[in-house]
């Protein structure tokens, strides 16, 4: 039986994605979600070869509108964008934002903390004079920052960091520097009221084997009585709602007993097993 019916977490070819949006929108309803929101990427100037140009976002945000008709009455779509820290603010009406860390700037140089490892190890290196927690400290200031910088609804996969880190040979997750650095950022934005994504990208690309952010971190969100949804961050339509069953059952697993889902009337609690 599929429990979990909302991602609201997608990419299209505007941006990056594989996938034109009615393809994505196709493939949510053979899969059996009820509804389904896209996350393109918003206008990064430093940084264009991901995201949205400013012309694509206009045209994403029509092609959104005309599919939002044509498919009423048999799946609900939403209109969102994924803010990086470093993007332009919205000028397109959203009925979400996505608030996400994809770089840190260290002496204006900006670097980014998903493309490979090499790039993270080199400035390491370079600009922190190999301390790599020096690094992952100020990647989780700015997450701390990211709902004050991007007014999101929902925080982006919150330990990206953690991407390259699979087999525990970038960092020591349990490093109490590290593991201080992702605590203080979490309290902040527990204070804020902010949803986190349990978030599956890494899983279906071959990266990890755990989601975003990883269980540890998914029991402290809970302790703190932080809010969660489920999403896949997609960037094609076969993935458009991968193992998003089995993250209600870890949440279940870390303490959680409801998922936020968006709604015509915005934002609300949902008990895990019947999410739409």
């Amino acid at each position: 039986m599929i429990r979990v019916r909302q991602n609201l977490h997608t990419h299209t070819s505007y941006c990056d994605g594989k996938n034109t949006a009615e393809e994505m929108v196709q493939s949510a309803i053979g899969k059996g979600l009820c509804s389904i929101g896209f996350s393109g990427h918003a206008f990064t100037p430093h940084d264009t070869s991901y995201c949205m140009s400013r012309d694509n976002t206009i045209r994403y945000a029509e092609e959104l509108n005309r599919l939002k008709e044509k498919y009423k009455g048999t799946i609900k779509i939403y209109t969102g964008l994924e803010q990086d820290y470093f993007s332009v603010p919205p000028f397109i009406e959203t009925d979400y934002l996505i608030g996400s860390v994809h770089y840190v700037v260290k002496d204006g140089e900006y670097i980014p903390v998903d493309e490979t490892k090499e790039i993270i190890m080199l400035a390491a290196e370079r600009l922190y004079g190999g301390d790599i927690y020096a690094f992952l400290e100020d990647y989780y200031k700015q997450e701390k920052d990211v709902y004050n910088k991007t007014k999101c609804d929902i925080v982006g996969h919150f330990d990206l960091c953690e991407k390259f880190n699979a087999d525990g040979s970038l960092f020591d997750s349990a490093h109490p520097r590290y593991v201080k650095a992702w605590k203080t950022a979490l309290e902040t934005l527990v204070k804020q009221g902010i949803i986190f994504e349990i978030n599956t990208g890494a899983m279906s690309r071959g990266y990890t084997k755990c989601p975003y952010p990883k269980a540890d971190i998914l029991k402290e969100i809970s302790r703190l009585g932080g809010k969660i949804c489920v999403s896949s961050d997609s960037h094609d339509a076969d993935t458009v709602n991968y193992k998003l069953d089995e993250m209600s059952d870890l949440a279940a697993e870390c303490g959680f007993g409801e998922i936020w889902v968006l709604t015509d009337r915005g934002f609300g609690a949902t008990p895990l097993g019947d999410i739409c």
